[in-house]
């Protein structure tokens, strides 16, 4: 029979192994040894003893090494997503220890989409820091969606129709989404009268929508339509749409917060304000772990109030188009 001690053996061994753990997330998220030794303050010497001892006590090979760059191995892909959930969870245990009544503390690290990252994000970035000065805030405003998983963010603002359902998110707020077009356009889309019949029209297409050539229309409960467009300029994000159709150069679908100001001044107008596009969602979306920095709650608090008390974008009433 074994002894108690004997039983405490393996435990031991692999509680001697989750220190070379983090080593070897190291090397995989900075690419080198290097870049690893760099991040953990520690030799690269060190770095790469424990990631092979790792290696040579299970027999398996984790890493290809050339001059340039390290490689994970299929095995070392696989034992690195164990590895990041791991510490990943190491990370918040030791954060939720830490946790008391004091204030945010340390850096929140966040993604937002570019237009409503200037638009909304950043305002209450601005007052996040000046109400809690013990945090700072790297933001990274972007049209593509970084990976959450990749343990880069702690939160992504996403706005639109949420397709990770694999990750925790919380809806935030909403948008509408308006046609649009410059003033130069208003006698000639005055006498539009039916969706399908912008299908004529010259269109300025964001391509980071998934579909950016289809549009559905409505108007009271049953009448709807399927509009197919015939883009004339591809553009890979929102300010840029927004540019392009000030200058006149077609009519596009932007989001209203993207827009409100233009419609305000009159540099933009709304075409067939009578018919109505599916609204989104603007949604925090966090890495699935049990608990989340009291940075990031305030932060995602903070931000949803903001949205509770925005109006919608004025439309022109007195002359509607």
């Amino acid at each position: 029979m074994p002894t108690a001690d004997n039983q405490t053996e393996p435990a031991l061994g692999h509680f001697a192994n989750l220190k070379r753990l983090a080593y070897f997330a190291a090397v995989v998220e900075a690419g080198s040894f290097t870049a690893a030794a760099d991040r953990l303050g520690i030799t690269k010497a060190v770095v790469s003893q424990q990631v092979a001892r790792l290696e040579r006590d299970f027999r398996t090979t984790l890493l290809t090494r050339t001059t340039r760059k390290v490689l994970p191995t299929d095995a070392g892909k696989a034992f690195y997503q164990r590895c990041a959930l791991i510490l990943r969870e190491a990370g918040d245990a030791f954060d939720e220890l830490a946790e008391t009544a004091e204030e945010p503390a340390g850096t929140l690290r966040l993604t937002a989409p570019l237009d409503y990252g200037i638009s909304a994000v950043v305002p209450a970035i601005a007052a996040f820091v000046h109400k809690y000065p013990k945090c700072k805030v790297d933001a990274a405003l972007s049209d593509q969606s970084l990976d959450l998983m990749s343990g880069q963010v702690e939160l992504a603002i996403r706005v639109g129709w949420l397709t990770d359902l694999h990750l925790q998110a919380r809806q935030i707020g909403t948008f509408r989404q308006l046609l649009v077009a410059a003033p130069s356009w208003r006698a000639q889309v005055a006498r539009l009268a039916d969706p399908d019949e912008i299908a004529a029209l010259p269109f300025v297409a964001n391509t980071v929508l998934r579909d950016h050539a289809r549009w559905s229309f409505a108007r009271g409960e049953r009448e709807r339509r399927q509009v197919r467009v015939h883009p004339a300029i591809f553009l890979d994000a929102t300010l840029a749409v927004c540019e392009a159709v000030r200058e006149g150069v077609g009519l596009s679908v932007l989001p209203d917060f993207a827009i409100a100001d233009d419609l305000a001044a009159g540099r933009l107008i709304q075409v067939l304000p009578q018919w109505v596009l599916p609204s989104g969602g603007i949604h925090a979306v966090f890495p699935t772990a049990r608990f989340r920095p009291a940075k990031v709650r305030a932060f995602v608090e903070m931000l949803a109030e903001r949205e509770s008390r925005q109006k919608p974008p004025p439309c022109p009433q007195s002359d509607p188009v």
